[in-house]
């Protein structure tokens, strides 16, 4: 399955116990409880299942769903 904005979206409410619906993609996910923690969690999970190469800090630098799906290059 390729990793797409709904994926990433679909990945983050799954990491926060929260609703897919309930995730804005172009809000700060630290705002919605994201930390470090979490963040390495699903680049570890992304990097694994659809090789992506961005790093932490990249993800870290723009907490947002839309500004990851373009660094993690979803389709």
């Amino acid at each position: 399955m390729a990793l797409t904005l709904e994926r990433i979206r679909t990945d983050v409410a799954d990491c926060l116990g929260e609703d897919p619906a309930d995730i804005p993609v172009d809000e700060n996910l630290v705002d919605h409880g994201l930390d470090s923690i979490r963040v390495m969690t699903l680049l570890e999970r992304w990097r694994r299942e659809h090789a992506v190469t961005a790093s932490f800090a990249d993800l870290a630098e723009r907490p947002a769903i839309e500004a990851w799906a373009s660094l993690l290059g979803a389709v």
